[in-house]
Order: structure tokens, then C-alpha cells, then sequence
């Protein structure tokens, strides 16, 4: 506004004077909210949210860890067996290095024994190469003329073809170790001698889901009958379009599955949660509260948004709800060596805590007035991302401390988020999943339903799949 502009609106009287400041006023304030979220979207990241750690970039913020500070002091414990590399008893070549003559005066040493021998062992890998095995199926003719033949073993069906030793080596460097199709035949051909194609790789991971399909089956039927269960979803490329992979695990077994859709669809027709009566532990996506059966939510998730809510907006309400949720939980720790529940009273004790922070809260967040002539809007009133985070843990409190009266129930959801992180790793290395055969359900070793991965990946990362 200039000099002139402003003295037109002062000649013009007092109500216009006034009008004038209500505007300013009303615009100063949309920007100054228009700042405070864009000030909020920069200071997001991976440790105060739930973005994830590559969105960082090369400003990544400084760890800081919320444990408290141990007594013992870092690196192995006194009574720690520790790996040392022990020798074997039975070493599987032994060479002798003989002394044939005095170094000093030149005698030969050759035909005098030995008064002692240092032994020293080298662990190494032998030579790697493919085993071929050749099947040789005889004919014969018998007196009558009738023209027999040896039946090859079942498997053998090709002149020249794979065993299951390296097709199993494929499967894993692809599915479990999460190589990219080039990379994975490069490896084979590097350290096997197995120059083998991508199509022939395509081909072996396809085999393998017909083989896993039911182990896999079962899989799903034991995490379907779990008393907790934990469920996540992470995005992934498929031929350049986000398609989102869903997980549902247990400590024992995991299942997989990838669905162009992450909401409720995708969740009916993957089938576990529908038929789940156990308690699910998940990240508060709202679909998942759709399904009847008990319900926990991840304080790793709530610790983050907590540490965003008091470090941008200065907010002491949510470092007291960081201490309560994290004394809790060392609560529940050590009364789990010795008991399988806490003392009502220190429930109570608990409660009011829990309460009395979340009063705090709401003193420090109450809801803006509404303007006078406001219209009426359809839907949720919008609120500040504070007062959201509240009433999310006032209205869930239950779900929020399940973990405090059911020691089954973990404090987070870092079960699913571990099961999940192998898979974003192909993204990163690979870029993207393609899909397979003519149905459109094969997608780079994960297969919808069932996906081919999960057996392997169930065996290699130690758990215990279904008997």
C-alpha cells in the first residue's frame, strides 16, 4: 500500500479505516499460518515423523536416541561367549611345511624328525564351480522285438538344465537378498561360472511359487489365528505406478502381499484381517479400525509426532507424554522378568499420568473460536496438528497402553516395519517391480496370492514357519 493509498482510506473516515485494518489483519494471519506450515514441513523428518529415513537427504538430523543412559558401559559383556574363529579337529587338507636344513650353518635337516609342531588353520572357500551330472538312460530290444527304455529320474527333462542347488542360490540372491535380475545373474556367473539369463532367472522364481504355494497358504492361516498380530503397507513401484506391499507378521511367520490399492480393498482381498479375531497392531491407518477384532497402535509413531509437537512448537505437554509412554514401557520391562502383568496400583498410577498430561495438553491447545458469520462446512472441522495428536491419544488411550495390560502386546509396531525394510531395499536397488505373466499377479518374485518370497524369506530370516 502507498502513502497515498493510505491517506485516501484515512480521509475516507473511520469505517473505512476500520475495514482496511480488518483485511490487513485477516491476511496477516493467513500468512502467518501459510509460514507456519511450510516452517512445519521443513522441520519434518525422519527422527521427529514418520517420513522415512532416504527422505532426509544429505542433511540427515543428529541421532538422538530417548533411552536413558545405561550403568554398563558399551561393547561386550564380562561373561560374553563371544564368535572367535575356533580350529577345526578335522581339518579337511593339511599341508606340512618341512625344515630341510640349518639356517645357520647350512646342515640338512631332511631325514632328522621333528621335535614339534606349530599348527595355524586358513578357512576359506573351495573352489566354486557347477557339478554337471550326466543321466545316461539305456534302450533295449528284447527277443519279441518290443524296444524298452530307461526312465530318467523325475526332474530330468531337458538335454541340458539347472539343479535345484543353484536354482534355490538364484531364489534367495534375488527374492531374499533383494538383488536386482542383472546384478543377481552377474553374481551367479562371477562366483559359480553360471552365466544365466534374466528370462531363465524370471522363469526359476516362477517355478518357486508354484512350490511355495502351500507353505505359503499356511503361513497366512497362522498369522489369520495369532492372539497379536502386527500389519503394515509400504509403497512400491510396479512398471512405474505405485502399487502398495502389505505385510502381516507375527515373531514367527510372515505374509506378503502387493495390491494396486492400499485401503480397504486391498485389505479384503488380501483376507487375513476380515477373518482376524486377535488384537492387530498398526500405524492408526484408519481402514484398519474398519475390522472387528482388538486393536493396538504404535508408540514408536506417537514418540515421533510427540517430538515434533514440543520441539516446533514448544509445547512441554508432549516431552511429559514422552516420559510418561517411555516409563511405562521400563516399567512393563522389568516387571515382565518376574511377573506376567503390573500391579493395579501402579495401572491407576499410570492412568492419571497418562490423564493428566493429556489435560495439559488441551489447556495449551484449545480449540479456536469460530468466526461470527462462518459458514457451515461440510465435514471435520480443521484443527491443528497438536490438538489432532491429543485427541487421537485421548480417544484411543486403550489401543495407545494395550501393551501396559497385556505384556503379549508390544510397545510398537517394529515387527512389520522390520519385515517390510528388505523390500524398500530392492526398491532403492533395483527402482521399481515388474509385473510377470499374462494375469498381471507376478511381480519380481512376489506373487498375489500367495507370494512366492514368503517361505524363503520365513526360513532365512530364522523364524519358524508352520509345521
Amino acid at each position: 500500500m502507498t502513502r497515498q493509498e493510505a491517506g485516501a482510506i484515512y480521509d475516507a473516515g473511520k469505517e473505512a479505516v476500520v475495514r482496511a485494518l480488518l483485511m490487513m489483519d485477516s491476511r496477516i494471519r493467513a500468512l502467518e499460518q501459510r509460514v507456519q506450515s511450510l516452517e512445519n514441513q521443513l522441520a519434518r523428518n525422519s527422527r521427529n515423523s514418520s517420513k522415512p529415513p532416504s527422505s532426509d537427504g544429505f542433511r540427515k538430523p543428529a541421532p538422538k536416541s530417548l533411552r536413558k543412559k545405561g550403568k554398563r558401559k558399551s561393547g561386550g559383556q564380562p561373561g560374553h561367549a563371544g564368535h572367535t574363529l575356533k580350529m577345526a579337529d578335522r581339518p579337511d587338507d593339511t599341508q606340512v611345511h618341512h625344515v630341510t636344513e640349518c639356517e645357520h650353518c647350512g646342515r640338512s635337516l631332511a631325514d632328522q624328525s621333528a621335535e614339534s609342531v606349530e599348527k595355524r588353520q586358513v578357512h576359506d572357500l573351495p573352489p566354486l564351480r557347477l557339478i554337471v551330472t550326466e543321466h545316461q538312460a539305456e534302450s533295449k530290444t528284447s527277443a519279441c522285438g518290443h524296444l524298452n527304455k530307461a526312465a530318467f529320474p523325475e526332474g530330468v527333462n531337458a538335454p541340458a538344465q539347472y539343479g535345484e542347488g543353484i536354482k534355490a542360490a538364484a531364489v534367495y540372491l534375488k527374492n531374499y537378498q533383494c538383488l536386482p535380475y542383472e546384478r543377481t545373474c552377474e553374481l551367479l556367473g562371477d562366483f559359480f561360472g553360471c552365466p544365466m539369463s534374466e528370462g531363465t532367472l524370471a522363469n526359476i522364481i516362477a517355478q518357486s511359487h508354484e512350490l511355495a504355494a502351500e507353505p505359503v497358504e499356511k503361513i497366512k492361516e497362522r498369522v489369520e489365528q495369532a492372539a497379536v498380530a502386527h500389519f503394515d503397507e509400504t509403497g512400491s513401484r510396479v512398471e512405474g505406478k505405485l502399487w502398495w506391499l502389505h505385510s502381516a507378521s507375527t515373531a514367527q511367520a510372515t505374509y506378503y502381499d502387493i495390491h494396486p490399492k492400499r485401503g480397504r480393498e486391498a485389505i479384503d482381498d488380501i483376507g487375513i484381517l476380515p477373518d482376524f479375531f486377535g488384537r492387530a497392531i498398526h500405524d492408526f491407518w484408519k481402514p484398519y479400525f474398519g475390522y472387528d477384532c482388538l486393536h493396538g497402535l504404535c508408540n514408536a509413531h506417537h514418540l515421533r509426532e510427540l517430538i515434533f509437537v514440543h520441539e516446533q512448537h514448544h509445547q512441554d505437554w508432549a516431552e511429559r507424554m514422552i516420559d510418561c509412554l517411555l516409563d511405562i514401557k521400563d516399567a512393563v520391562d522389568q516387571a515382565r522378568e518376574s511377573s506376567d502383568h503390573l500391579a493395579s496400583d501402579q495401572i491407576q498410577a499410570f492412568e492419571a499420568r497418562y490423564r493428566q498430561v493429556l489435560d495439559a495438553g488441551y489447556a495449551q491447545n484449545p480449540l479456536p473460536p469460530l468466526p461470527r458469520n462462518a459458514r457451515k462446512r461440510r465435514g471435520r472441522r480443521k484443527k491443528p496438528k497438536p490438538r489432532n495428536l491429543l485427541e487421537r491419544l485421548d480417544a484411543h488411550r486403550t489401543e495407545d497402553l494395550a501393551f501396559m495390560s497385556d505384556f503379549n502386546v508390544p510397545f510398537d509396531n517394529n515387527q512389520a516395519e522390520r519385515d517390510l525394510r528388505m523390500m524398500e531395499v530392492q526398491q532403492k536397488t533395483s527402482g521399481l517391480t515388474r509385473a510377470g505373466d499374462e494375469n498381471g499377479s507376478r511381480v519380481e518374485g512376489l506373487y498375489r496370492p500367495p507370494l512366492s518370497s514368503c517361505a524363503l524369506v520365513n526360513r532365512t530370516l530364522g523364524k519358524k514357519g508352520p509345521e
